[in-house]
């Protein structure tokens, strides 16, 4: 297949359309082309989910409930500084970015004449994803028409709706922050993806790569990788290549602190915020800043070794910096955290898991999610190296470095793999194209076209996730996944939580993943949400639910005015915890009395009369 890929860049002339391939194929007419992006768009989401979505804000993650909640309240007139959660136990800070509630509020708040407070909000919330899906699929089309021409843009479309992690984080009610990133990283690699990339073309991606810090530094990694690119350019052919080097060093360095300032209380601009834009990451983009600054005043005619000393001295400055001032970031945004939580709430979440771990959970995640982003890389890598087309080299070369990079951060953690796996498409387009120009070369043998139509196919996720279907090995596995996910939703159920509304208002002690929903349907306070800043909480949860004994005490502890649970499965391939019993009612905690609430799978407690609260 490798192979392959590499004849397919190299040695297809004829790809390109014309007048007489026209006549021959199906293909180079637009109206063929235009209805395989439309049937794949149909696909694209679940109408019923978009429903449930809309009509019962029944949002697809914790994080999109907590997201909306964090809107409500700026709605509700919490001010636009105070990232607070005043529901939760503690009322920690949330590290999440005003940048992306506000057009959210936005859209709430010019539906909401029309059509209700209620409605308004699953209007949003459906809306916000797909408008950025729209923003996606223009700079993806744009990116690929300029180097490879307008049909494998199209079938690039086509291959978006078919890669599992844009369609799971572009769906109805994904409108927390990763698809935010996602657009800006794309947007920023292919602009700079050019033969001759300028200063304006830097000073994009620039202000592109300060956008996403600003939002969430999950994508740090790939901005640094960025920066590193274009300093190794200039290092190599020196001003040939400052342009777009001191264009993003510059527009990094100015606008990430413009956005800070935009969304940080002054309170907190010398608090040091290792998961979030603060001063330890302003000191790296007004490194690059000065660094960039710094290469346009060295004279043109120096050679390579006085550019490569000062990439080492600002470099040696930069990282000697940030260790020395902000120590506690090195380690990374888990500062503090408890042992307990960490191994028992963090190394759980399934987008903290690593692959070795997934495959045995999840194995359709893992077919589907790793292996394109691999084949994908693979691919990209050989079209650069063997193409022809310098544009096109350009492209690949650019995509293969985000794929490779996504699957390295991937491995250990699978959330490393969400922006790598929507560049996927960059390559599948193109791919595809070539793929179909194949039908129409007399000499191209029944294998080869057969091989390239495989090539094509293995870059879409939804056909790993038809082969883990058919997979016995994982059928095991996907059967206790969807049940766990089916009971969670269960408990989460906007009914279900809505129904505890005829008890006064009180600050619930229930299970970590409960919180969100919680918040989001109902009126209580929670002690517990899952958000690594609300540590006192995550552990008071963890600690309760682990001991059946314990639980009372717990709950008297944080003064919790009720205990709900809730029936779920065992984890697959472990027995039930204490937590699944007592949510199944199989064990009744000592020193509770329960509280009848009819129309929900919840269960819930008061501290028995005489207990003692802490």
């Amino acid at each position: 297949m490798a192979n392959d890929s590499a004849m397919l860049a190299a040695s297809l002339p004829q790809a390109r359309s014309g007048p007489e391939a026209a006549q021959r194929s199906p293909f180079e007419r637009p109206a063929i082309v235009w209805l395989i992006v439309l049937a794949g768009a149909v696909g694209f989401a679940s109408w019923s989910g978009l429903g449930a979505v809309l009509r019962d804000l029944r949002l697809p993650d914790t994080d999109d409930a907590m997201r909306l909640v964090q809107v409500r309240d700026l709605l509700a007139g919490q001010s636009w500084f105070d990232l607070a959660q005043h529901r939760h136990a503690g009322a920690p800070p949330m590290h999440w970015s005003r940048l992306v509630d506000a057009p959210i509020a936005g859209l709430i708040l010019l539906t909401r004449p029309f059509a209700g407070p209620a409605l308004a909000e699953g209007i949003a919330a459906v809306m916000w994803p797909l408008l950025l899906l729209g923003l996606y699929a223009a700079i993806l089309y744009r990116g690929v028409r300029r180097a490879f021409g307008w049909r494998a843009a199209a079938f690039a479309l086509f291959a978006g709706t078919q890669a599992i992690f844009v369609t799971s984080l572009f769906a109805p009610g994904r409108i927390d922050h990763h698809n935010v990133q996602i657009c800006a990283i794309l947007a920023l690699t292919v602009s700079l993806a050019r033969p001759a990339p300028t200063a304006r073309d830097g000073a994009f991606a620039g202000a592109l790569a300060a956008v996403s810090l600003a939002v969430g530094l999950e994508a740090l990694p790939f901005i640094a990788a960025a920066g590193l690119v274009l300093a190794g350019f200039w290092l190599r052919d020196g001003r040939a290549a400052l342009p777009p080097f001191l264009g993003f060093g510059l527009a990094l360095g100015l606008v990430a602190p413009a956005l800070f300032l935009v969304q940080t209380a002054p309170a907190l601009w010398s608090a040091t915020a290792c998961d979030a834009l603060s001063p330890p990451w302003l000191w790296l983009t007004a490194s690059a800043a000065v660094t960039a600054a710094t290469a346009a005043v060295v004279p043109g005619g120096r050679g390579m070794g006085l550019r490569l000393g000062l990439l080492a001295a600002c470099g040696i400055v930069a990282a000697g910096g940030f260790h020395v001032l902000f120590p506690a970031c090195a380690a990374g945004p888990f500062t503090g955290m408890p042992d307990l939580v960490r191994r028992e709430w963090l190394a759980r979440v399934q987008e903290m898991l690593p692959v070795w771990q997934l495959v045995r959970l999840a194995p359709d995640a893992v077919l589907a999610g790793y292996l394109p982003v691999l084949i994908g890389a693979v691919a990209a890598s050989l079209w650069a190296w063997r193409g022809r087309d310098p544009g096109e080299r350009c492209l690949m070369a650019a995509t293969a470095a985000v794929l490779w990079l996504g699957l390295a951060l991937g491995v250990p953690q699978l959330r490393g793999l969400y922006v790598a796996g929507a560049f996927v498409p960059l390559v599948a387009g193109p791919v595809f194209d070539r793929a179909v120009a194949l039908l129409r070369v007399p000499e191209a043998a029944p294998l080869r076209r057969a091989a390239a139509l495989a090539l094509s196919l293995a870059l879409c996720g939804k056909v790993w996730l038809l082969v883990a279907s058919i997979w016995p090995a994982s059928a095991g596995a996907d059967t206790a996944l969807a049940a766990e996910r089916a009971a969670w939703q269960s408990c989460g159920d906007p009914r279900a939580v809505a129904a505890l509304d005829v008890l006064p208002q009180g600050l619930i002690l229930a299970r970590i993943d409960l919180g969100p929903s919680l918040l989001l349907h109902g009126h209580h306070a929670v002690v517990a949400a899952p958000y690594h800043r609300a540590l006192p909480g995550l552990a008071a949860s963890l600690d309760a639910f682990r001991d059946a004994s314990a639980l009372p005490q717990v709950a008297a502890r944080v003064r919790a005015d009720y205990i709900v649970a809730c029936a779920t499965p065992a984890e697959p391939g472990e027995a039930p915890s204490v937590a699944d019993r007592i949510g199944r009612g199989e064990i009744t905690p000592p020193g509770l009395e329960p509280i009848p609430v009819p129309d929900t799978p919840l269960r819930v407690w008061r501290l028995a009369a005489g207990a003692v609260r802490g």
